[in-house]
C-alpha cells in the first residue's frame, strides 16, 4: 500500500509540474517485485493533451486584445474604402492631332470641339478694334512676302500687316522736330554731323545692334528738340543717348568707362550718368518709336532682293542720319527711298515694282524728291565730304563694297 501511495503521488507531482510548463523530466519510482505496475495513458496522448492545455492557458488571457485589434483592423479598412469610393477621379484629357485619331479610327472624323489658336483670337481682336487698324482684307497670294516665315514664330505673320500699320499711323506723333537747330544757338547742323559721324565710328568699333544706332539718333534728335544744349556739352549728350540705347537694344551694354576712353576721357562717369538721367526725364522714358530701321528691314524683304541690295539701302540709311535736312521726311519714307535709291544705284528694273507699293503704301512718284536727295548724299560722300565715316564703312568688301558704286544717273538732280 505504501508503494501504491509513493507512485500515485509522483504521478500526481509529474502532471502538476506538466501544467506548470515545466519541461524537467521525472523520474518515477520503480513498482516493487511482484506487483503489477498501474495502468497509465500512453506518452503521445499525454504530450498532445499537455500542448493543447498549455496553448489554451496562454491564448486565454490574451484573447480579448487579439478580436479588438481584429476588429480596429477591420473598421480601418472600411473606412478607407468609403473614402476611395466616394472620391471624384479627376478628368483626364487626351491632346491628340488629327493624324493620330485617324491612324486610331479610320474612317471616322473626329466630333470633339477644339479651341481656336492664340493667334487667331489676337489677329480678330486687333482687327476688330476701333481707331488704328480698321482693314479685314486677306493679303493676296501675290503680294504675301511672308509665305516663307510661315513656320516662324518670331516673324509674327499672322498679324505683322497689323503691327506695321500701327507703326505708320504712329510715326508722326514721336518724330522730333525738323527745325530744332534753328532755336540752338551754340551749335548748328555741321556739328551735329560731326557728332552723328562719331558715333557711327563707335557704333561700328564696338559691333553694336544696328537697332541701337539709329535709336541713338533719335534721342539725340528728340531731346535737342526740347533742350538747348551748349557746344562743349554736345558730346556728352551723343554718349549718354549711346548708353541709353544700349541698354535699351543691346543683351550686353558696354560700360560707361568703354564709352569714356573712347571718347578720350572729355568728362566724368558722373556726368555721363546725371546727362542720362536728364534725357531720360526729358523724353518721359518713352522709348519705343519706329525707326527707320524698323521700317527698311520690312521694305528690304518686300524688294526681295539679294544682300547687296540690303547693304546698299542700309548704306542710304545711314547717310541719311549723318545730314539733319533729312529730318523733313518721316522714317517711313526715308527707309522707302532708301530701297528705291539703292535699286535705281544696282540698275534694278523695275525701281519700283507693285509689291513696294504695296508693303509700304508709297508711289514712286513720291519717293522721287527724297530719293533724289540721298542720290545727291552719296555723291558728296564720295567727294568732298569731310564726314567720310558711313562711306569708309561701306567701302569694305564685308559689305560688298557698295559705296564705290556710282550714283544712280536717273536720280541726277
Amino acid at each position: 500500500m505504501a508503494s501504491r501511495r509513493q507512485a500515485a503521488a509522483a504521478a500526481s507531482d509529474a502532471l502538476a509540474q506538466e501544467h506548470k510548463g515545466d519541461a524537467k523530466p521525472v523520474r518515477r519510482p520503480k513498482a516493487a517485485a511482484g506487483q503489477q505496475p498501474a495502468a497509465r495513458p500512453r506518452p503521445a496522448l499525454i504530450d498532445l493533451s499537455n500542448r493543447m492545455s498549455s496553448r489554451a492557458a496562454l491564448a486565454v488571457p490574451n484573447r480579448p486584445k487579439a478580436v479588438a485589434v481584429a476588429a480596429v483592423d477591420n473598421c480601418r479598412k472600411a473606412i478607407k474604402k468609403q473614402k476611395e469610393n466616394n472620391r471624384v477621379k479627376p478628368e483626364v484629357i487626351v491632346i491628340s492631332s488629327d493624324s493620330e485619331n485617324e491612324k486610331k479610327n479610320p474612317g471616322k472624323r473626329a466630333t470633339s470641339w477644339r479651341a481656336p489658336p492664340l493667334t487667331a483670337i489676337l489677329t480678330k481682336c486687333s482687327r476688330e478694334s476701333d481707331g488704328v487698324i480698321s482693314s479685314t482684307k486677306k493679303v493676296s497670294a501675290t503680294y504675301n512676302i511672308d509665305k516663307a516665315d510661315a513656320h516662324n514664330e518670331l516673324a509674327v505673320v499672322d498679324y505683322v500687316e497689323d503691327i506695321y500699320r500701327f507703326y505708320k499711323s504712329t510715326e508722326g506723333s514721336s518724330r522730333p522736330l525738323c527745325t530744332y537747330m534753328s532755336s540752338q544757338t551754340d551749335i548748328n547742323e555741321r556739328m551735329r554731323a560731326i557728332l552723328i559721324d562719331w558715333l557711327i565710328e563707335v557704333h561700328h568699333r564696338l559691333m553694336l545692334m544696328p537697332e541701337t544706332l539709329y535709336l541713338t539718333v533719335y534721342i539725340i534728335d528728340q531731346y535737342l528738340s526740347m533742350e538747348n544744349v551748349l557746344r562743349k556739352e554736345l558730346q556728352l549728350v551723343g554718349v549718354s543717348a549711346m548708353l541709353i540705347s544700349c541698354k535699351y537694344e543691346e543683351i550686353w551694354a558696354p560700360l560707361v568707362k568703354e564709352l569714356l576712353v573712347l571718347s578720350d576721357n572729355a568728362f566724368s562717369r558722373e556726368q555721363v550718368l546725371s546727362t542720362e538721367k536728364s534725357i531720360l526725364n526729358k523724353l518721359q522714358w518713352n522709348l519705343t518709336v519706329p525707326t527707320v530701321y524698323v521700317f527698311l528691314l520690312r521694305y528690304a524683304k518686300a524688294a526681295m532682293g539679294d544682300k547687296e541690295l540690303e547693304n546698299m539701302a542700309f548704306f542710304y540709311a545711314e547717310l541719311a542720319l549723318v545730314d539733319y535736312s533729312m529730318l523733313v521726311y518721316s522714317p517711313s519714307v526715308t527707309a522707302a527711298a532708301a530701297v528705291y535709291t539703292a535699286r535705281c544705284t544696282l540698275n534694278m528694273s523695275p525701281g519700283w515694282s507693285d509689291i513696294l507699293e504695296h508693303h509700304t503704301g508709297l508711289g514712286e512718284s513720291q519717293l522721287m524728291q527724297c530719293a533724289r536727295r540721298l542720290a545727291s548724299l552719296h555723291s558728296t560722300a564720295a567727294g568732298s565730304s569731310k564726314q567720310k565715316v558711313v562711306y569708309n564703312k561701306y567701302a569694305n568688301p564685308k559689305l560688298g563694297a557698295v559705296s564705290l558704286y556710282s550714283p544712280a544717273k536717273r536720280l541726277a538732280i
